[in-house]
């Protein structure tokens, strides 16, 4: 593609449609699965986040704790969207209600792909229902949830299965939102071009943490 986006969110300059400039709306099964049984038509594409992979990767970032690197390293930086690292302590709060994660290869490569852990997303909404139940559903954004987050993950690790998930370029892939998922290390001996390898991601927003963690 002529495009070469920068790594980052929001970093893809599509709009509503999901169309970058001079290109077509987003289409096919996926999107469809997605109207028929997630969002309802017309569907408001947010602007779509830019995963981008090199040969190496992970590296230890020149500002980055090693415990920071090791988790990169050994759990594939595994997290959920939608929890905010806030302060100094890094507390999890609930911040951003997405409703699914749209991943689409930009780039035909296979090193570093995505990796979920089959199962996690009732582990997760269990415990994040757990956290917050004690509150009304107004409330619920920026609660703090980082001790049934961590258990929880914990837990995820030692019960579920993790599942590597490779796309080329035309295929895409749908993940529920409250699914633990990350990025591999990359595997030796497998080359790419400058672009790396390369995952637009889309995460549209629901209306509220109520409807998210339901």
């Amino acid at each position: 593609m002529a495009l070469r986006p920068l790594a980052g969110v929001n970093a893809l300059p599509n709009d509503a449609s999901g169309a970058v400039p001079g290109g077509p709306p987003l289409t096919g099964e996926a999107i469809r699965f997605i109207g028929a049984h997630l969002m309802p038509p017309p569907l408001v594409w947010d602007r779509a986040q830019i995963s981008a992979c090199f040969p190496g990767y992970p590296r230890h970032g020149a500002e980055e704790s090693e415990t920071a690197y090791r988790y990169r390293r050994d759990r594939d930086a595994a997290h959920v969207d939608g929890l905010a690292r806030i302060g100094a302590e890094r507390h999890r709060q609930l911040s951003e209600p997405h409703a699914f994660i749209l991943g689409i290869p930009l780039t035909d490569c296979a090193a570093s792909p995505l990796v979920v852990w089959e199962g996690s997303h009732r582990v997760m909404t269990e415990a994040l229902r757990a956290a917050v139940s004690s509150r009304p559903p107004a409330e619920w954004a920026g609660a703090d949830v980082t001790e049934a987050y961590v258990t929880a993950r914990r837990r995820v690790f030692t019960t579920c299965r993790r599942v590597p998930v490779r796309a080329r370029p035309g295929e895409a892939y749908l993940i529920h939102r409250l699914a633990l998922h990350g990025i591999l290390p990359w595997e030796d001996g497998i080359a790419a071009g400058p672009e790396g390898r390369m995952i637009a991601y889309f995460r549209p927003l629901l209306a509220g943490f109520a409807d998210w963690l339901a």
